[in-house]
């Protein structure tokens, strides 16, 4: 069996930045144990598969070790690959995933993605916390992901957490944020951000969507505004636009398609 697989950079405007994801468009479902190894063949962080149903797509992600839910990068690469060359006649589609949906649109020159706000909630900091992240943030909150907050996007990128000690909180992962203003370029960035995940097989984040479903909301509140830019403060980097709409956001940005290729597949 031959299946046509792609890495796209998602978050960037060119190859080999932003994030990089697997993306397998399916005719029909493989076995779970295939698409795991599979993932684990390309190593990205997320491999994402999606197959037709009604009019619509089904999708799920998968790290090299395990599968996970909610990947927003990975199925913002998803909807470029379908309104770029699968099915370019489409304006928008939309992506299943259990009761939910997630739906990446045309946007400019760029794709959007429309995904549940993960609004987060007030939390403690603890001695292990600021042990595995080597600072004390002034602020914590959890939602599907914990968030802490630190003063100066300085802070945030100076951080060298302890990756295992990260694993060890039990946290499914941690987000580290702060205000800004511009970046080195001059841009406006209203906020910036990283983004571990060490015991799903991903110790750093490049560039992470699910968390900016966190990000928006709370910034949004913060800074009184629904519309904001948040950078990533990875090695590879990238730019997200973001919307607050209360119970969603609206994630924009771009994405290029850095290797297409065909797998051989077992019979």
């Amino acid at each position: 069996m031959k299946l046509d697989v792609f890495i796209i950079d998602a978050f960037s405007d060119r190859p080999l930045a932003g994030n990089p994801a697997g993306v397998c468009p399916l005719p029909e479902w493989l076995p779970d144990a295939s698409m795991q190894a599979i993932a684990s063949e390309l190593n990205q962080t997320e491999t994402v598969f999606f197959a037709p149903e009604d009019d619509d797509y089904r999708i799920r992600w998968f790290t090299p070790t395990r599968e996970v839910d909610h990947i927003g990068h990975a199925t913002l690469a998803a909807g470029h690959l379908v309104l770029s060359k699968l099915d370019p006649a489409r304006s928008e589609v939309r992506f299943r995933t259990g009761d939910d949906y997630m739906l990446v649109r045309r946007d400019g020159d760029g794709v959007a993605l429309d995904m549940a706000a993960l609004p987060p909630r007030p939390a403690r900091v603890t001695d292990e916390v600021v042990a595995a992240l080597g600072a004390r943030p002034v602020e914590a909150l959890a939602a599907k992901h914990h968030l802490f907050v630190f003063e100066t996007w300085q802070e945030v990128a100076g951080l060298r957490p302890d990756m295992a000690a990260v694993a060890r909180l039990e946290l499914p992962a941690v987000i580290v944020t702060a205000p800004c203003g511009v970046d080195g370029d001059g841009n406006p960035v209203d906020f910036v951000s990283r983004f571990f995940a060490p015991a799903n097989g991903v110790p750093e984040d490049p560039v992470s969507g699910v968390s900016h479903c966190c990000l928006t909301p709370y910034w949004a509140w913060r800074l009184g505004k629904a519309h904001l830019v948040g950078q990533q403060l990875s090695a590879r980097g990238g730019t997200i636009r973001c919307e607050d709409r209360g119970e969603r956001v609206v994630l924009g940005g771009r994405a290029a398609i850095s290797l297409q290729g065909v797998l051989s597949l077992p019979a």
